[in-house]
Parts: structure tokens; C-alpha cells; sequence
């Protein structure tokens, strides 16, 4: 996979993670996630299908929240050459509306939420990986 496929992987991580803080993921739930993840995602031509896939994986293998969360942000981290601040934003948007997908958002759902946005938050991208994508996309 490309960096940017990563990133997307990563997302797919934190989507469960989200999803699963307040219990067992429902089938509506990958469904209400699948169809989020596509709706943000397809506007910029990104991979959002690795998202689904990572997203059913995990729930087979039965990833707990807290492992999920920490594959994901290294994940991130490891990428973060392409993490646009578009792209950024992009993820935070994803995240809130999976937690708001089946009310009323946990407690475990915004403090997982709030935790990613404070360490999304001090990670930047570099333009010229991220500039230089875009162009060719």
C-alpha cells in the first residue's frame, strides 16, 4: 500500500474504535460506516474501501478499542508526510459522524473522540508530499 492508502487504513482503525468504545459493532453500524466513510471520502478520490475492509478485520478478530486506537495513530504518525490539513479536517469529520451515527454518543465515544483530536492536532504533514499528490490526482 502507498502512504496515502495507509492513512486510510488508519482511519478504518479509528472508525472501530469509535464504533466499538460503546460495546459490540452492529452490522447497521459497519453499514452507517461504510456509507459515511464513502460519502467524505469519494469526493477527493481516496481509497475508502480499505477503510471497510480494516473495519471488518478488526471486528472478526475482535480488536479491543485501546489496541485499535494505538495501531492507528502509529499508523498515521508513520504517514504523516501525506496528511494534508484537508485531509486532516477530512478524518475529524469521518470520526465525529461515526460517533454520531447511532445516538446518543458515549461517554467512551467523545472521550476517544476528543483524544483523537487533540493527537491528530500535533501532527503536520509536508506539503511537498502531500502538494505533489494532489497534482497528480
Amino acid at each position: 500500500m502507498n502512504p496515502l492508502q495507509n492513512l486510510h487504513y488508519a482511519l478504518g482503525e479509528l472508525a472501530y474504535s469509535i464504533a466499538r468504545a460503546d460495546g459490540k459493532v452492529q452490522e447497521s453500524e459497519k453499514k452507517r460506516f461504510h456509507s459515511i466513510v464513502a460519502a467524505e471520502l469519494r469526493l477527493g478520490n481516496y481509497d475508502f474501501d480499505l477503510s471497510d475492509i480494516i473495519f471488518q478485520i478488526m471486528d472478526k478478530e475482535h480488536i479491543d478499542t485501546e489496541t485499535s486506537y494505538h495501531w492507528a495513530m502509529n499508523e498515521i504518525r508513520l504517514n504523516s508526510h501525506y496528511l494534508s490539513p484537508e485531509l486532516k479536517q477530512t478524518f475529524i469529520r469521518v470520526m465525529e459522524k461515526v460517533a454520531r451515527a447511532y445516538p446518543p454518543v458515549t461517554i467512551q465515544e467523545k472521550e476517544l473522540l476528543d483524544k483523537f483530536k487533540t493527537d491528530i492536532a500535533t501532527i503536520n504533514g509536508d506539503p511537498v508530499f502531500y502538494e505533489k499528490h494532489n497534482k497528480r490526482v
